[in-house]
């Protein structure tokens, strides 16, 4: 079945043709007299969201009886008021009120219970069938309230790698964009046993996004989707499609691995992984470290770069506790770690890449270096198990042919010329 899309691999898409796009797209959804929510990532996703947020805006405002745009954080940190300015509008300084009447843009407040409304309940049986065998336990699924009792709900959004659910994206802005922790450390835990150097990229219904489809469906009301594709390290629109959040992610998924994913001929010996200033965490720049792992070769190092950050999570400080470890260290020492957040436990392996660990000996081997060389402390890296390097001597080391560079690190997705699918 064909939906509306525009664009391709290595097409360029003109503000004007974006917004005819838009406009003809959303133009053939009755909006009259309902409520809309409007869906978006948060600033941790590079893409022309001023752009791409007032197009939407224009063909849905004046239309719906009703209209609210919520920032899908799954468990990210709230954005600030001015970061949100600058995400929406271009300037942290600009009145939103203003460059959008009637639409309030707010976080997607996970910490608050009470913001939280439950749609159903997926049992451990149904579980184990989606993700594989690899767990079997039942969860409720608990969905933003504002996006609940929306009428319309319409997600807007770029597809990419992802390290958790293969290629990010469509229902994926619902869970975790939109739920409660609970589920999300439960999809972010079967990711993580899969193991990220084996899901991400992955096209098709992984194991993962079935779970996120399961739970999607249980949420009430018409949902659609303005899934696009970003061209690689620039802010340009290749390609957009509108429709369901199924329909429309796949046809854009389409796009992303072939202009998103590159194949090296032979493994990268180091990497230094250039972090840009929209990963404000290790939490979110160890993207840096997903996307460059299955191209490193074994024993090598990957360093993150990024002189801008100073803490590992603010939202999530349990990984100070555990640090990072391969996921047989968690897995093989199950009881000591099982009360952990599964979400953090799956940050923690996602983030250190493959390894084993062997209980009888207590001995971990993990396949990469991984270098913190950020404003994190040396005594803060020892603790958590990763390596640290003082950031200042990374320019001259960006010299070094030992060591390959990434500028703009985290999301395009490096991969062996040996992996890339038979056409």
């Amino acid at each position: 079945m064909s939906i509306p899309t525009v664009g391709g691999p290595g097409y360029h898409i003109g503000v004007e043709e974006f917004e005819g796009f838009v406009a003809a797209a959303i133009g053939d959804v009755d909006l009259a007299g309902k409520s809309v929510c409007l869906i978006i990532p948060d600033d941790t996703r590079g893409c022309p969201m001023p752009r791409i947020l007032r197009a939407v805006y224009k063909a849905v405002a004046g239309k719906a009886a009703s209209l609210t745009c919520i920032i899908a954080l799954g468990t990210h940190e709230y954005m600030e008021p001015d970061e949100i300015a600058l995400w929406a509008a271009g300037d942290p300084k600009a009145d939103l009120g203003a460059v959008y009447p009637g639409m309030p843009i707010i976080n997607h407040l996970w910490k608050d219970p009470e913001q939280l409304v439950d749609v159903g309940h997926i049992s451990g049986e149904r579980i184990s069938e989606l993700s594989g065998g690899r767990l079997d336990i039942g969860t409720d699924v608990l969905i933003n309230k504002t996006v609940v009792e929306a009428d319309v709900k319409i997600i807007v959004g770029p597809i990419l790698p992802h390290e958790v659910v293969g290629i990010s994206g469509g229902n994926k802005y619902f869970i975790p964009g939109c739920a409660a922790h609970e589920l999300i450390d439960m999809t972010h835990w079967v990711g993580a046993l899969i193991t990220s150097a084996k899901m991400i990229g992955s096209p098709g219904t992984t194991p993962v996004r079935a779970m996120i489809n399961e739970g999607a469906h249980l949420i009430p009301g018409e949902k659609y989707c303005l899934a696009f594709v970003v061209k690689a390290y620039s802010d340009e629109l290749e390609s957009a499609s509108f429709g369901s959040p199924e329909d429309a992610w796949a046809e854009q998924a389409k796009v992303t691995a072939q202009t998103h994913i590159e194949y090296v001929d032979a493994p990268f010996k180091n990497v230094i992984a250039e972090i840009p200033q929209r990963y404000h965490d290790i939490w979110t720049a160890a993207k840096g470290f997903y996307k460059t792992e299955p191209a490193v070769a074994d024993g090598g190092e990957t360093i993150l770069y990024a002189p801008h950050i100073t803490t590992v999570s603010e939202a999530h400080p349990e990984i100070y506790e555990i640090g990072y470890h391969c996921r047989d260290y968690y897995v093989k020492q199950w009881d000591k770690f099982k009360d952990v957040p599964w979400g953090v436990l799956a940050h923690s392996t996602h983030a250190r890449g493959a390894g084993s660990y062997d209980p009888e000996t207590g001995v971990e081997s993990c396949r990469l270096k991984l270098t913190f060389a950020t404003q994190i402390p040396p005594e803060v890296c020892e603790s958590i198990n990763v390596g640290y390097r003082d950031p200042a001597t990374i320019p001259a080391l960006m010299e070094d042919p030992e060591f390959h560079v990434v500028t703009d690190a985290g999301e395009v997705l490096f991969r062996l010329a040996s992996e890339r699918p038979k056409s």
